[in-house]
């Protein structure tokens, strides 16, 4: 009765064979699930690092930006104050000039005055002595002004 061409026969083998598949579908299954969850985190995890990755990298590169504009700008700040400064100093080193030709010139009138005065003058007069001393106090200044001149030069 086991032959071949018996239709029970093939029956039964065919649910041996089913039973057996489901039950190595259903312990397959959990193999596939964890390589298949595996793999979804590992590219989860390079999604994230690159994520990651290309915003520190956008980071650096806007710090960087904003570096080279500010140290333009302030390059740009401190030619403009050297120019102002320069004037500024420009402008004083005039005015001093000025101030000391004119003084030049009230001494130069103030020598020829002294020697005159020294020349008419007599013994009984001392007047002189105090032009000379007021004279020497001038050239003191004089010299002082220079000084100042020399140094912000």
């Amino acid at each position: 009765m086991n032959t071949p061409l018996d239709p029970a026969v093939p029956q039964q083998s065919m649910v041996r064979t089913s039973k057996s598949n489901t039950a190595n579908q259903t312990k397959a299954k959990p193999k596939g699930r964890a390589r298949t969850y595996l793999f979804l985190f590992m590219v989860w995890s390079l999604l994230i690092t690159g994520g990651l990755y290309g915003a520190k990298t956008y980071t650096d590169h806007l710090r960087q930006q904003i570096t080279n504009q500010i140290a333009m700008q302030t390059e740009q700040q401190l030619m403009v104050v050297q120019k102002d400064y320069q004037k500024q100093i420009a402008a004083l080193k005039d005015s001093v000039s000025g101030d000391l030709g004119k003084m030049q010139t009230k001494i130069d009138s103030l020598n020829e005055l002294l020697a005159f005065t020294k020349d008419s003058a007599n013994s009984k007069t001392d007047n002189s002595n105090q032009l000379y001393t007021q004279l020497a106090e001038v050239k003191m200044k004089l010299d002082d002004l220079k000084k100042n001149l020399d140094t912000l030069q």
